[in-house]
């Protein structure tokens, strides 16, 4: 994949980095910008480092007046390249949530852990290298914490469902939240004729949480949001008309996994969670082949299957013992 810097504005001084992950406009970015000072919320993987600070240097922005670096969470889409920037930004400092802290500071359980699923050489071409952190550069968030970068308020709040260690970012200035995934994916290629997205949330190994990911969908909208930054497929407007399908497709979701036995249940869950989809697609106006909505929503699909089965036996798990 050829990877070369490619941003749109987002309106509020706020830059939208194409993050070249699978896909273009897939994943993304954000540089915010307040009276010339700068914060980073999601790195992308350690490729998209470099375009970063391709970035900062074609707006003339110098590297030492990038105040915060803010990962959503740790997994490596949103992540992993936040050693690279840190190595970089000698004034930055990380904000991460507190249980994603010690995979900052110490990134190789991280790595490890993903060199086993992807194998090393896809790992390389994916996430290429993470680099550690200097502990003393590296805040834990809480949350109702805020930041302020030069005049402009960042409020952070804890939102587990996705991950035990997801964070949002609240913008005052824009009116709305920086998601990581909590507020699901919102696929641009598959719209309705009003305008309206498909969107779903993305569960995904290994801390999924299917309660605590409604209340922190509740918990995000009770601000009113105008608008919503998702690092998958970028900024979505009028975020409240979201909230149904997104506790739907949770509850779905649960009560999918809950209806199979152990024996081939990742593989039926596969097959039904497709087949959801393929329906709720064409329900939502968006005239799509099976084999378009596969190709735009199938990797997704495969982690929602993941993620469910894993979160599964878990329970059994626990319930036996």
């Amino acid at each position: 994949m050829q990877r070369k810097l490619e941003y749109q504005d987002a309106g509020y001084d706020i830059s939208v980095i194409e993050g070249w992950l699978e896909r273009h406009r897939m994943a993304c970015s954000y540089m915010l910008e307040s009276n010339g000072t700068v914060a980073l919320i999601d790195t992308g993987t350690a490729w998209v480092a470099p375009l970063i600070l391709e970035l900062l240097e074609e707006k003339g922005i110098a590297r030492e007046n990038v105040k915060y670096v803010i990962p959503t969470h740790v997994h490596l889409d949103h992540a992993g390249g936040a050693g690279q920037l840190m190595q970089a930004l000698p004034n930055a400092t990380l904000i991460i949530h507190p249980y994603g802290y010690r995979h900052m500071i110490d990134p190789s359980k991280l790595q490890a852990g993903a060199t086993a699923v992807y194998g090393e050489e896809r790992f390389k071409e994916s996430y290429d290298t993470l680099l550690p952190i200097d502990e003393s550069r590296v805040v834990e968030m809480s949350d109702g914490m805020q930041l302020d970068l030069n005049g402009r308020t960042l409020t952070l709040y804890d939102t587990p469902g996705h991950a035990k260690h997801h964070l949002v970012v609240w913008d005052d200035i824009a009116k709305g939240f920086f998601t990581g995934d909590v507020f699901g994916n919102s696929y641009p290629e598959l719209c309705a004729d009003s305008g309206k997205r498909y969107i779903t949330p993305v569960t995904s190994p290994v801390q999924l949480e299917p309660h605590r990911w409604h209340e922190s969908i509740r918990k995000l909208l009770e601000h009113k949001p105008e608008r919503m930054f998702l690092t998958h497929y970028g900024k979505l407007e009028n975020p409240m008309q979201y909230e149904d399908d997104l506790h739907a497709d949770l509850d779905a979701y649960v009560e999918m996994v809950n209806s199979l036995e152990k024996e081939g249940r990742y593989e039926k869950l596969h097959e039904m969670i497709k087949a959801y989809h393929r329906k709720r697609v064409r329900e939502h106006g968006c005239d799509a082949t099976d084999e378009h909505i596969d190709f735009i929503i199938g990797s997704d699909i495969e982690l929602c299957a993941q993620g469910l089965d894993f979160w599964k036996q878990r329970e059994e798990q626990q319930s036996a013992s």
